[in-house]
């Protein structure tokens, strides 16, 4: 199986995708993770992210696309994976498309979690407020959620042409999201 979750910061992607790859022994790919691997491993792609980063500068398509074909090709990711953060623009989701194309992989869904952005605002405040988390602050929030709206949302459109688009209501208890997702993709 090969799912993308999609949804607004503080949805909940990160806590499902590992309960999802938990029950269908999926490997869970976040971008965030696998570039600071490729950096830690001083790949070239990694030394490209880095410098990005370095910069306080986002990772480019063409470096991030790159750092996916890299990571797609991979044993362990065969049998079947979950994509947590990834593609966020519509450039990505074509770049996405032509890698699996090229290795001969579909996408069984993409999962968006939805859930009203007031109530996501508060979660993420508090959210903050336990774990310190500086990005967690009403500002930084509200600026987070209008780049998801802007840059991200357009993914459900793509995505329900294709009929691929899934969406899960995201608020309630942990166990009860996960059931909604489960009955959604079986």
């Amino acid at each position: 199986m090969r799912l993308i979750f999609l949804g607004p910061p503080g949805v909940g992607k990160g806590t499902q995708a590992k309960r999802i790859c938990e029950h269908y022994n999926l490997i869970h790919l976040s971008t965030g993770e696998i570039l600071r691997n490729e950096i830690a491993e001083k790949t070239n792609i990694g030394r490209k992210a880095k410098s990005f980063i370095d910069a306080g500068e986002l990772v480019p398509d063409d470096v991030l696309l790159g750092m996916m074909n890299n990571r797609l090709k991979k044993d362990d990711v065969q049998s079947g994976y979950l994509l947590d953060g990834f593609p966020r623009t519509i450039p990505q989701a074509n770049g996405l498309d032509n890698i699996m194309n090229n290795i001969s992989h579909s996408l069984d869904c993409a999962l968006s979690l939805n859930a009203d952005e007031n109530e996501l605002v508060q979660r993420l405040i508090n959210r903050g407020k336990e774990s310190g988390r500086s990005d967690d602050t009403p500002e930084i929030i509200r600026q987070r959620q209008k780049v998801y709206w802007e840059q991200t949302a357009p993914l459900l459109d793509f995505y329900r042409e294709k009929n691929l688009l899934k969406e899960v209501n995201g608020i309630g208890d942990i166990p009860e999201i996960t059931e909604r997702i489960l009955k959604v993709l079986n």
